[in-house]
Formats: structure tokens, sequence, C-alpha cells
């Protein structure tokens, strides 16, 4: 056995990356990294007890040096005997992926295309996750391996210092997402990959557009990295890489104290709040873990900064009646990242009360907050509701990554279908949240929360086909509806004017 395939076979085990009887697609662009992944895990399959195949996605980037790439690898499938998973994702293009593959096969082509993120690489990356996402969900495989190395998180970790980041973002490339995803290559090198490889004598692709300096990631790789290894030693790269990994661990840490203080946990008819006498209690890192956690919660659509967060807090230890606009409030976040053209909801401020910070919403121009709205909600999907100055968004999460606290929300998709009729409630509606006694009518529901006016009478329901209401904003999904499998559907309200 080589003795990469020694290391990686210990740092596999050591991080549970792979389990026996694993079904592993090994994601390979024909590059040097991904191909020498490849063959360490053919060497090793036997050992490990795993199934492999072999995934590729083509973006068209490079006209024929594209498909050059993509018969690269068929062909390395082909001469192992591997199922071969690919699917073509040129960056232009608005379909969704799942929508493209649904019912296709196994180890067919899936044809895709979707929108450009913030530029060609995020948009690529973007496309690629969710082939191997698909790949997933329709039981292909359950494990994708990229080959992400050490000079990649170097690379990924200064790059985000030039941008601006914090602890989270120094933390880099994690070793799995969301368990599915698994990189086990992270303390390898790039050049001893090679060496394998031309020890092998295996050939692999190499891509033209990473020669291109207007890409940002280029110039850190082929000018700044060589310089950094010239100046101050090889060994440079490797603390780089380490920072990351210590910096994973702090996010590790504050992930479980940000989830003691439930920030997000009120119910979203309640003006958010977060009290300034604990907040202002606390260490000042912790103060800035929390003012983060409680925009994300109820501010999703906000531009987060540091400077951002130093306002707020200033805006904290600040008199009573001082207030601040949140920048990037008067726009979804997926409109800033592509063209969407969803429109605006109403601008976001935090205001200084007496006791506490507080969330408001200026209202959008030409709300109607008087007329009845209804709309089809597509599962998974997100839609405008301007009556409520606000979006509404179902989409398919995983149970067993869901914080305890949020799992009284969540729907079984067995038993919902593929879309719901979202409106606001209407006389005679009846609903059973979850741990009550019995069916209400959501008036009654709605006096008990002393809502009133405007507020009442547009409160959010969803409806299934046969008219029955399965989600209530703010209340506990019915009991008959919670999930029974690993994956349910969420409900929420983005940056809603209640």
């Amino acid at each position: 056995m080589h003795d990469l395939a020694q290391r990686l076979i210990r740092k596999i085990r050591e991080h549970e990356f792979l389990r026996p009887g694993d079904r592993v697609a090994v994601a390979v662009s024909g590059g040097a990294d991904s191909v020498a992944l490849f063959f360490l895990l053919e060497e090793l399959r036997a050992e490990l007890g795993i199934v492999l195949s072999i995934a590729h996605v083509n973006h068209k980037l490079r006209a024929a040096e594209s498909d050059e790439d993509e018969r690269f690898v068929a062909q390395l499938a082909a001469s192992h005997d591997l199922e071969f998973h690919s699917a073509d994702a040129p960056i232009p293009g608005r379909a969704a992926i799942i929508a493209a593959n649904l019912g296709a096969e196994c180890g067919a082509n899936a044809g895709t295309a979707f929108g450009p993120g913030s530029g060609i690489e995020a948009a690529a990356r973007a496309l690629r996750y969710e082939f191997f996402r698909d790949l997933i969900r329709r039981g292909c495989v359950n494990r994708i391996a990229t080959a992400h190395t050490l000079d990649d998180q170097a690379e990924t970790v200064l790059l985000r210092m030039f941008r601006g980041t914090g602890i989270r973002g120094l933390a880099g490339i994690h070793p799995k997402l969301a368990s599915e995803v698994v990189r086990p290559l992270l303390t390898f090198r790039r050049a001893e990959l090679r060496d394998y490889l031309r020890a092998r004598k295996q050939t692999w692709r190499d891509d033209s557009s990473n020669n291109d300096p207007a890409f940002l990631r280029n110039r850190v790789r082929q000018r700044l990295l060589p310089m950094i290894t010239d100046e101050f030693g090889d060994a440079a790269i490797q603390h780089i890489a380490e920072l990351a990994e210590i910096a994973r661990a702090e996010e590790e840490y504050w992930a479980e104290k940000i989830s003691e203080w439930k920030v997000g946990s009120r119910a979203v008819e309640v003006t958010p709040t977060l009290e300034t006498k604990p907040l202002l209690a606390q260490p000042l890192a912790a103060q800035r873990r929390q003012v983060r956690a409680w925009l994300q919660a109820h501010a999703p659509e906000a531009s987060i900064s540091f400077a951002l967060i130093e306002e707020i807090l200033e805006l904290a230890r600040g008199p009573v009646g001082k207030k601040i606009a949140l920048p990037g409030s008067g726009m979804p976040a997926r409109a800033k990242r592509s063209k969407d053209s969803l429109p605006a909801v109403g601008t976001r401020n935090i205001r200084r009360t007496r006791t506490a910070l507080e969330l408001q919403r200026a209202p959008a121009p030409g709300a109607d907050q008087s007329a009845h709205y209804e709309y089809t909600l597509p599962v998974p999907g997100i839609i405008t509701v301007p009556e409520l100055n606000a979006r509404i968004e179902a989409r398919i999460v995983d149970l067993a990554a869901t914080v305890e606290h949020e799992r009284n929300h969540l729907l079984d998709p067995a038993r919902i279908g593929g879309t719901l009729t979202l409106r606001n409630w209407r006389p005679g509606d009846r609903y059973w949240p979850a741990h009550t006694a019995s069916e209400k009518k959501v008036k009654e529901l709605l006096a008990d929360r002393h809502a009133t006016g405007a507020k009442k009478k547009l409160w959010p329901v969803a409806v299934d086909a046969n008219g029955t209401l399965v989600w209530m904003r703010g209340f506990h999904a019915p009991a008959s509806l919670r999930p029974r499998s690993s994956q349910a559907i969420s409900i929420r309200e983005i940056a809603g004017l209640m």
C-alpha cells in the first residue's frame, strides 16, 4: 500500500469520513487532485468496504476543452467498471436541477442549467453541490468525496482575510459538509498528490482557466503562495491551514453556545428584541456573537459586517430612542446575489428602547394591508407576499440536523404534496396545533395571542389540496403531520412585517 494511501485510511478512520457499506461518489473534475483522490480510494475501497463511483459536472465554460475533461473522466470510470454520474450544467440559464432530474436514472447524464451567482466560480460551485445533493436525494449514493487539499485551505483562508472575515470565515473549508460531503485530503499537499500520479504514470487534465489572472484565487495560487513559500518557507502554508483548524474548533464551541441563547426561537409575529442588560454583561466576544446570531435569525436579508455589529453594540450602550438602518434590508439576499426581480420589502431599523434593541420595519410603499390574499407556494420554493411585506419559504430540511425546539414546526413531506396554498385565514378556518387538547377556530387561537387589526386579519396560513390548514405562522404543526422520515418541510417567513 502506498504511503499516501496509508495516511488517507488513517485520516478516514480518525474522522469517520466513510464507513463500511457507504456508496461513495468521488467528485472528479479531471484535474490532478481529484484524479489522485479517485486512485487512492480505488486502492482502499476493499479495505474500507465501500462501493465506489465517479461524479462529474460539465459547466461548458471552456467549450471543447470541457467536453474533453468529461470524456477523460468517463473513460476513467469505464476502465475501472464503475458507475459514472454526470451532469451538463452551463452557468447561464435558470432551470432548477431537481426539476431537470426528476425521474432520472442513477448513472445517467442529467442536463441542467442554473442562474449565475456572485461570480462564475460561485455559480459553478453552487451547481456542482446541487447535483451532488440530488444524487443523494435520489439514492444513487450516500457520500460524496471531494479533493480539497491543504493548499486549497490556505488559499481560502487568505482570500477570506482579504475580503474581510471573522472567525467563521477563517475556519475555511470544513472536512465535512452536512456529513454527506467529505473532504479527506485537507491535510495533503497538492505537490505530493502530483508526485503520486507521476509515480503511477497516470495522466490528468489541466484546466486552462486556472491560469487566468482575472480570477482572484488564481492570483493567490500563482503569485502569493509561491512568494510566501519563498520568503517564509513551505511550513508557512501549513501554518495557515492550521489556523483554519483552530478557528473551526472555536466556531464549533460558539455554535453550541449560540444554540443555548435561542435568539431565533421567538415566534415570528412578535417584534424581535434583544435585551441589552444581559447582552452587555457578557464579554465582548460573546456580545458580537449574540448580535450576529440575532440578526441572522430575524433579518437574514441584511448585509452583516463587523462594522455593523460594532454599530449595533454602540447603539445598545447608547441613549433610548436612537436607531440605525440595517444595510441591505430593503431587498432579499438572493436578489443581491443574482438578478431576481422579487419586489423589495421595506427597510429595517434597529431602535434602542428602554430595555432592549428592537428590530422594526418601515412599511413598503403601496402595500395593501386590508385585502385578502392567496398564493401558490411550491414545496420547495419561495414566494413574495406583498400584503405581508414579506417572503414565505418552504424548504426541505434534514430532521436530524434540526434543533429540538424547531422540530415542532416541521411537516411530513409524504403527506403534504408538491404545492400548498398560502393565504390569510378566513372566518370558519380551524387548526389543531400539536400539544393542544383539541382543534380550535383560528379566530380563537389569534385572540389567545392578542393579535388585533391588520396584524390579525393578514395572519398567514398554508392549506393543502383538500383545503385543510397544515401550517399557521408561529404555531406548532399538527401532530398528525409531524415528520416520519429523515426529511421534513420547514415553512418560514423571511423579513416579515409582523
